[in-house]
């Protein structure tokens, strides 16, 4: 166990005094290291050599032999020189050193002195360095910590380390899986692994680099005895100091006691061999001391995947990405309670003791990362709260004896739930590591060394199926504090078997549950746990969806009905994770309740990748705006009195109906009489790509002439083809009907086209009129015999607000639907005339302003780096002319943003649906063909 700071700044005190007249290079250089290492209670024989000899090259071809004052693998290279003389030449010539060291043994730190000063170079850091003179070395101390295994690391999430560490234990991994050394022994030893190489750099194990020093010398080359030795090892790990038999090797007496149950069953020794003994030998190397355990756990996890490991580091969930959901969830409202009570003594005791209290469940833990976090950021509060304590006893004249027995934040306060057993494994050592490294910083701001070793305490981590176990078995729900955690991203198409059951035994009590995304479950499950105790407060990251399009209707309206509440929201924006198999997926954050809050929180994304702009508001409904707690049913009919809004065809046809604009010319040429049944169609795509393609329309075509035109009947063969080998029974009845699309809804007359799918990023949804000869396929939906009045709301920045908010995603691209969006739309409150004439006026603008860039797509014209400026200012007066139509039934002047404007229309909504009946029916998508026809 490392010494406390103040008896190593006591012994500082005394060497300084001691070899203040130390001159000579030759006849003092290792008495001076020597007795320096011993300020640190390190004896220099267990970590160090003296004049180690290396062989300095220049362009590949040795120069000259050289000799290192002091070399301590790994750590520390130090060069000595006589009193008064060149200190930069001392680290000219430590650097020779360095270059001459293999990969594995280079040190962080360069140290070069002449007795009387000091030059401590940190390489981690650059090639600045801090100097200082002997008279100063009780003061400046603490600049060794290394020494003592006090290093206080910056901990960095995006630092190289955590990627070289997770490669450096996935080549040990793949080389033991290799040799046959596999499943759970294989995943246990390497959880075992990382916990004594964290160990070894962070003072668990002392000196530093005892581990890597046991291997190294303790074990033979060829790697033969190591698997036996580990497994020698871990056993005196998990054996109390007073019970290891004397007979063991010596080198095992400086071992700490671990506890923990880490080491407690019993492993079938691996068979390593040379390489695979370098391979751990080259892991120990790195510095773990600085490795982030919030993240490493992912990665570490992501090298027992192959397709994982290939994206290493891509999948990790950032520290940033997970303080936005607990700072809102908890962090900050324990940040200013504390700020309210920290100068009053008797409230900030009973705000500590309620630190202790506060238990955390993540029902779908992974390795960790959300736990990890947590449980850091907490012990962060409770060293301000020691730090308060202090100064408060301070002013009372007063001195607490050991601020160490205050310190009660701890690792079992802490639940998971993971199905997986090796990152479950992972989530518990990853809660220790944490531990530690906040241990230590409370030993380097009290000056007294802290350690929870051995392990008295443990997270409490559950191996199993969050959906199919009770959570009260975990943690009863009467002593829970908060349910957080991000839970799979899985939509229903994706869905295993496995998961499909999952589903139906959780959402049995939701009609249509079978097209909810898998995270549903764990809404409903939580809502299940919180029904015991309301003050339970939740928060789980989410596939957008759920937030979205049909899904909201179904999940949410059961949410709901049951009492939860939203208490603050992120709005979609871009997620870094490493469970959900993509580098970044569009996601919300959604805190939730049973007891209601006066006040919301909405965080909002102009950019989804960019900063949150954070609002205050008084209801955060479904869609996660500011409006009132409705969902949106799907409808057969609009709820105002405007045309009705249908799919297109749909061929179902294998493209075997659908003809090229290349095509075209040699069909015809080839069979002319089958021009007449040729058509114009449009997609989507081809919608607003500004692409013409065709297709073979045969409504009531006499099968006189189909005879007649063998081409065509070719391609109907493939049809009815296409159409046999089907799945799906359905599909397979239209083979009987191979001439036609398999649902036909084309209109008489012009219509306008809104396509199903567009990009997120256009201001507006490109809609346009289509001449009625122009099939659309069904990927368009179509609005018959509408008038430019129509045109104009709906591509208004109006209704494009009420897009963004209630449609459904595929991907982060808009999902259009007439049966949720268009027939849930609340139009303008009986507009007058002049309101009606004006945006039509505006209307016909936009066109105008359309057809004078006759060359240019859709996609052109609203592509939002090249929109035409006449196009812009069209749009900016119809939106204004729309608005305006708005805002004279609410009584005010004008909308300043979207927020204002999706409240408005919720509101506006429940006013239009008070006395409607709620539609549960999914309407019919087109006519179906008749088997008379």
């Amino acid at each position: 166990m490392p010494l406390s700071w103040n008896e190593i700044r006591d012994r500082a005190t005394h060497f300084q005094k001691r070899w203040k007249a130390a001159e000579k290079e030759n006849a003092e250089s290792q008495s001076f290291w020597t007795e320096f290492l011993h300020i640190f209670d390190i004896d220099r024989k267990r970590v160090g050599l003296f004049e180690k000899q290396v062989e300095i090259k220049r362009a590949g071809k040795k120069v000259k032999n050289g000799r290192i004052d002091l070399f301590w693998p790994g750590t520390l290279l130090v060069e000595m020189k006589s009193a008064g003389q060149d200190l930069d030449r001392a680290f000219s010539q430590a650097a020779d050193y360095f270059e001459a060291l293999p990969a594995r043994d280079l040190p962080r730190y360069i140290l070069v002195s002449d007795f009387q000063r000091f030059r401590l170079f940190d390489l981690q850091e650059g090639i600045d360095h801090t100097e200082f003179t002997l008279d100063k070395l009780r003061d400046r101390i603490k600049l060794f910590g290394f020494v003592a295994g006090y290093t206080v690391q910056a901990i960095k999430p995006q630092d190289p380390v955590n990627i070289k560490a997770a490669e450096r234990m996935g080549a040990l991994h793949d080389a033991l899986r290799a040799s046959g050394y596999t499943g759970h022994d294989l995943e246990m030893l390497l959880v075992r692994l990382l916990f004594c190489l964290f160990a070894d750099d962070t003072g668990i194990f002392t000196p530093a680099q005892s581990f890597r020093e046991w291997i190294e010398n303790g074990t033979k080359p060829d790697g033969s005895d190591l698997g036996r030795a580990l497994a020698e090892f871990f056993d005196v790990l998990n054996t109390e100091e007073a019970k290891r038999q004397t007979s063991q090797q010596e080198d095992f007496k400086s071992f700490p006691y671990i506890n923990g149950k880490l080491f407690e069953s019993t492993l079938r020794p691996p068979a390593f061999n040379a390489k695979m003994r370098e391979l751990l030998l080259e892991a120990c190397a790195l510095d773990w001391s600085a490795i982030s355990p919030a993240i490493f756990g992912a990665l570490f996890q992501s090298i027992m995947d192959d397709k994982a490991r290939r994206n290493l580091g891509a999948h990790y969930t950032s520290e940033e990405n997970i303080l936005k959901l607990i700072k809102p969830l908890f962090l900050d409202e324990l940040w200013a309670e504390f700020n309210k009570v920290k100068k009053n003594k008797n409230r900030l005791f009973e705000f500590h003791k309620k630190l202790r209290t506060l238990t955390f469940l993540d029902p779908a833990c992974g390795c960790g990362n959300f736990l990890v976090i947590s449980y850091r950021e907490l012990r962060l509060l409770e060293l301000e709260v020691l730090r308060a304590s202090l100064d408060i006893e301070r002013d009372y004249g007063q001195k607490l004896v050991d601020v160490f027995n205050l310190v009660h934040v701890d690792v079992d306060q802490f639940y998971g739930i993971e199905i997986e057993e090796f990152p479950a494994q992972i989530a518990q050592v990853a809660m220790w590591l944490v531990d530690h490294q906040m241990n230590v910083r409370i030993s380097d701001e009290f000056g007294l060394y802290f350690a929870r070793i051995p392990l008295k305490t443990s997270p409490h981590i559950m191996h199993g199926n969050a959906l199919r176990i009770d959570w009260n078995g975990v943690l009863p729900a009467e002593r829970c504090s908060y349910l957080l955690g991000n839970p799979p991203f899985v939509g229903h198409h994706y869905q295993s078997v496995a998961q499909k059951a999952d589903q139906e035994l959780v959402l049995n009590a939701i009609q249509a549950s079978g097209v909810l995304d898998y995270v549903s479950n764990w809404y409903v499950k939580a809502l299940n746990f919180m029904s015991t105790n309301a003050a339970i407060r939740a928060a789980f990251v989410s596939t957008s969806s759920i937030t979205q399009g049909e899904q909201v209707g179904l999940l949410w309206g059961y949410l709901l009905g049951r009492g939860i509440r939203v208490h603050f929201a992120h709005r979609t924006f871009r997620w870094s994770n490493e469970a959900s198999g993509n580098a970044a997926v569009h996601c919300v954050i959604i805190g939730f309740g049973l007891r209601d809050i006066a006040t919301k929180t909405l965080y909002e994304y102009e950019d989804i990748e960019g900063e949150p702009h954070i609002s205050t508001v008084a209801n955060i409904n479904p869609y996660l705006v500011d409006g009132p707690d409705v969902v949106l049913p799907n409808r057969s009919q609009p709820i105002c009195d405007v045309p009705a809004m249908r799919w297109g065809n749909k061929p179902t046809d294998g493209g075997h109906l659908i003809v090229s604009a290349e095509e075209l010319v040699e069909f015809t040429a080839r069979e002319p009489g089958a021009r007449q049944f040729i058509r114009p169609f449009i997609s989507g795509g081809d919608f607003i790509d500004g692409v013409t393609r065709y297709c073979l329309w045969l409504i009531d075509v006499q099968p006189s002439s189909l005879r007649s035109l063998p081409t065509i009947l070719e391609r109907i063969e493939k049809v009815r083809k296409f159409r046999l080998e089907s799945k799906a029974a359905s599909t397979r009845a239209y083979a009987a009907y191979p001439a036609r699309f398999r649902q036909i809804a084309q209109p008489d007359s012009d219509y306008l086209a809104i396509p199903e799918v567009s990009s997120e990023r256009r201001n507006y949804v490109p809609i346009d009129f289509v001449p009625c000869n122009v099939i659309c396929s069904n990927k368009i939906q179509f609005v018959a015999k509408a008038t430019l009045y129509h045109f104009a709301v709906l591509t208004s920045t109006m209704h494009n607000a009420w897009i963004r908010s209630t449609c459904g995603r595929l991907e982060s691209r808009l999902s259009y639907s007439n049966t949720i969006v268009y027939n849930n739309f609340p139009w303008p409150e009986s507009p007058t005339d002049r309101h009606r004439k004006a945006i039509e006026a505006v209307a016909q603008g936009v066109l105008d302003a359309r057809a004078s860039h006759p060359e240019s797509s859709l996609a052109d014209l609203y592509d939002p780096l090249t929109m035409p400026p006449d196009l812009v200012k069209a749009h900016q007066k119809l939106d204004a002319a729309v608005d305006a139509a708005y805002a004279k039934s609410a009584g005010r002047k004008r909308f300043k943003n979207d927020p204002e404007r999706i409240a408005f229309l919720f509101e506006l909504y429940q006013k239009y649906t008070s006395f409607l009946p709620v539609e549960s029916s999914k309407p019919k998508r087109a006519r179906k063909i008749k088997s008379s026809a």
